[in-house]
């Protein structure tokens, strides 16, 4: 587009945006090139600010994580836009615009001047260049995780996406808000509870109804509506009875202190840096031994079975990559568990992998090599090209699945005519 024409729109849209207060003419104007923010910070800014409705807003609360430059361009793009927003009503047309040039630091143009002298001047086509030659994506140069590894074997495609461009995401769902806060509470519940004791049950229910409302509180902006959200809370408080009831049980049975929460997990794995956060750590009062709690609050193998398979099948490293990471640091980890607490109208049973038992050390060093091996390939910078997926399944949830032209097609249309 010609600078002029540029000009001429970026400032139409504040003028639009000034007199109607309509938020979509100001995401417009944070993506343009007059705005002095770098395109791909405008443009994830304003996708956010598509579901908050509130750009200035979201910029003020710092949203997103950025750089000192980049986070210096947006406050900036603030400051201008609440200048303009504070001009007075009574301008006329031609000094509101001159004014708006003049706060943004663009060229202001009159109002409809013609600028066909800028479109209408010749093209000049530039001399064809010879084509470069493919090469492979450049290595990876950062650590690694059991998450970036899970991504890559469900999608070599989903990762290259995620990791390698570090394309822009959606900007969550309510699903990751659950999550994120369910963690949260439970984490602060265990700093106040780390014996659950039967003596305490009455002031564990009250302690964990807190942590659960003030997680909820500080992530509220991750969900869309207010309903959804008194929902989402209503559902996590009956989760968390229930995880209490479990707590309680589990002390009759085999008494357990929690060691930590979020605990940092750090291995090296023939060279290459594996880097992690536990959810939960436990020793057992009994033996001594420690185990490595994971809580999922979506959907998992329903069974120690189901979950030992994927781990063969190496769909799943999760668990595995704790596991060398706290035998590294000399804990005698003799149990794996993930604790389900998505549906709040089941019982809490999770689902317990004793090592050595329901999944064998043989299997746990064959993933510890699988781990080795996919690390080495993502770092040697020859891989050309990242395949999609075949199972469908897969991208449901995808957040690239628009821009995967070679995705597989959906299951309902798989057998279509």
């Amino acid at each position: 587009m010609p600078e002029a024409v540029q000009v001429r729109s970026f400032i139409d849209d504040a003028v639009r945006w000034r007199k109607t207060g309509d938020e979509a003419f100001l995401r417009r104007l944070i993506r343009s090139g007059c705005s002095g923010v770098p395109h791909d910070v405008g443009a994830a800014y304003a996708t956010l600010a598509g579901r908050t409705g509130d750009l200035l807003d979201a910029i003020d609360r710092g949203r997103l994580a950025l750089p000192p430059p980049e986070r210096d361009s947006v406050l900036l793009f603030v400051r201008r836009a609440r200048l303009v927003r504070a001009l007075p009503e009574d301008l006329p047309e031609d000094t509101l615009r001159n004014a708006i040039a003049s706060t943004f630091e663009v060229k202001a143009l009159r109002h409809g001047q013609d600028d066909i002298g800028d479109l209408g001047r010749e093209i000049e086509l530039a001399e064809a260049v010879e084509r470069e030659e493919a090469g492979g994506v450049p290595r990876w140069q950062k650590h690694f995780s059991a998450s970036a590894l899970n991504a890559y074997t469900e999608c070599a495609r989903k990762w290259f996406y995620r990791y390698a461009c570090a394309a822009v995401e959606d900007p969550g769902s309510s699903a990751s808000a659950y999550g994120t806060a369910f963690h949260l509470a439970l984490e602060d519940f265990h700093g106040d509870f780390p014996r659950p004791r039967g003596a305490d049950r009455l002031a564990m229910r009250n302690r964990v109804r807190e942590c659960v409302t003030w997680a909820f509180e500080r992530n509220r902006d991750g969900f869309e509506t207010r309903v959804e959200f008194e929902l989402q809370v209503r559902r996590a408080q009956r989760t968390a009875q229930r995880y209490v009831d479990w707590l309680l049980v589990q002390e009759l049975e085999a008494p357990f202190e929690v060691l930590g929460r979020e605990v940092s997990a750090e291995v090296d794995l023939d060279g290459r840096a594996f880097v992690g956060f536990i959810d939960r750590l436990d020793r057992d009062e009994r033996t001594g031994d420690v185990g490595v709690v994971d809580y999922k609050t979506g959907s998992i193998a329903t069974s120690a079975a189901e979950y030992c398979e994927k781990v063969r099948r190496f769909r799943d490293f999760q668990l595995p990559f704790y596991y060398w990471a706290r035998t590294a640091a000399g804990d005698r980890v003799s149990k794996l568990v993930l604790i389900p607490l998505k549906d709040a109208l089941l019982d809490v049973r999770p689902v317990v992998l004793e090592v050595g038992k329901t999944i064998r050390l043989d299997d746990l060093e064959r993933s510890r090599e699988k781990m080795i091996e996919l690390s080495m390939q993502l770092a040697s910078g020859e891989i050309r090209h990242f395949e999609p997926t075949k199972n469908a399944a897969a991208c449901t949830y995808c957040a690239y699945q628009t821009a995967c032209a070679n995705k597989p097609p959906a299951e309902a249309q798989r057998f279509g005519s």
